[in-house]
C-alpha cells in the first residue's frame, strides 16, 4: 500500500461522514467549481482509501482486511460484461456484514460495453441497435439488483465502461448516448450515477461532453490512470471545477497482491472522494 507523510494520514483516515461533516476535510474549491447539488449532499459520502477485486471477497476476509489502510470496496453487483458472474459471497447478508463492519461499498455495474471498445474479452458485449432503450434497460437492471442486495436509494451506481476509442465519432455518439439513457434511468429510480473508465477514454469523453453542455451526466467519475501518485484533483483529463466536490475517485494502481490478517487478494488501488451504498439494515 502506498504510504503518506502523517499529517495526510490523519486527514485521509477512513470514515463514513454525512456531507457536512466532511466539508472541512476538502481542499479549497478550484475557481468555476459548483456547489454540490442535492443528490450528493443528501449521500453518504466516504473519503479515503479503497480496493476494489473482481469477486466479493468472504466476510471473514473482510474482517481480516480491517486491519488494512483501506476503509471501501469496489463490488460488481451485475451486468452483461461482469468477469467474474457467479459471486458466490455476494448476497443481502454479505452486504449487512461488511456494513455492520465498518466498509463502505462502491457498486459497480459492468453493462454493455462500447461499439469500439479495445478488451477482446469485451467484444461480445457491445452496445448494439438502440443505444437509448438499451442504456434504459440495463439502467432499470442495475437498480433492481441494487435493490436485491439491500442498496437504498441515494446511493451510487456505478457504470463501468471499459477503454474505448473516442476518436470514431459514431462509436462515441452511441456510447454517449448508451450512458446517459442509463444514467437517467438510475436517477428516476432514486440512485446516483456513476462512471467508470479510462482518463483518456472515456473519462476524457464525459468530459467533453461536459463542456459542450450535455445533460444527464454521470453525478460522480471515477477515473483509472494507473502508476501514478493517488490525486483526486490533479487529473489532467478532468477540469479542475468538474465533478467537484465529493465526486471523484483515482483507482491509480491494477492488478496488486496484497495480505492483511493472513488473507491475500489481488486489487486495484483507490482514493475516494465519493458516495458510497447505503444499505438496508
Amino acid at each position: 500500500m502506498a504510504r503518506i507523510e502523517p499529517i495526510m494520514r490523519l486527514a485521509m483516515k477512513r470514515a463514513l461522514l454525512p456531507v457536512a461533516a466532511l466539508l472541512p476535510l476538502t481542499c479549497v474549491a478550484p475557481a468555476g467549481a459548483a456547489d454540490p447539488g442535492e443528490e450528493i449532499a443528501r449521500a453518504q459520502v466516504y473519503r479515503g482509501w479503497a480496493f476494489d477485486t473482481c469477486e466479493a471477497p468472504a466476510t471473514s476476509t473482510m474482517s481480516a482486511w480491517r486491519s488494512s489502510d483501506y476503509g471501501a470496496v469496489g463490488v460488481y453487483v451485475g451486468g452483461r460484461g461482469r468477469h467474474c458472474k457467479k459471486q458466490p459471497n455476494l448476497d443481502r447478508s454479505w452486504m449487512r456484514s461488511v456494513d455492520d463492519q465498518g466498509w463502505g461499498v462502491l457498486p459497480l455495474y459492468v453493462g454493455s460495453q462500447s461499439p469500439c471498445v479495445h478488451a477482446k474479452n469485451k467484444q461480445d458485449v457491445r452496445i448494439t441497435g438502440d443505444p437509448k432503450g438499451q442504456g434504459k434497460a440495463e439502467g432499470r437492471d442495475a437498480v433492481n439488483r441494487a435493490e436485491a442486495l439491500g442498496i437504498q436509494p441515494r446511493s451510487p451506481l456505478y457504470l463501468d465502461m471499459e477503454s474505448y476509442d473516442i476518436k470514431k465519432k459514431a462509436c462515441a455518439d452511441k456510447t454517449l448516448a448508451f450512458v446517459r439513457a442509463w444514467n437517467r434511468e438510475v436517477r428516476s429510480q432514486g440512485y446516483l450515477p456513476g462512471f467508470y473508465s479510462s482518463a483518456d477514454s472515456g473519462v476524457t469523453h464525459m468530459q467533453q461532453a461536459r463542456r459542450a453542455g450535455v445533460e444527464d451526466l454521470p453525478e460522480v467519475i471515477w477515473f483509472a490512470r494507473w502508476n501514478t501518485a493517488p490525486d483526486l484533483y490533479g487529473e489532467p483529463a478532468l477540469d479542475q471545477g468538474s465533478w467537484f466536490p465529493h465526486r471523484r475517485i483515482h483507482q491509480y494502481r491494477g492488478n496488486s497482491k496484497e495480505t492483511y490478517g493472513g488473507r491475500t487478494l489481488n486489487v486495484d488501488r483507490n482514493l475516494v472522494e465519493a458516495p458510497v451504498a447505503r444499505i438496508v439494515t
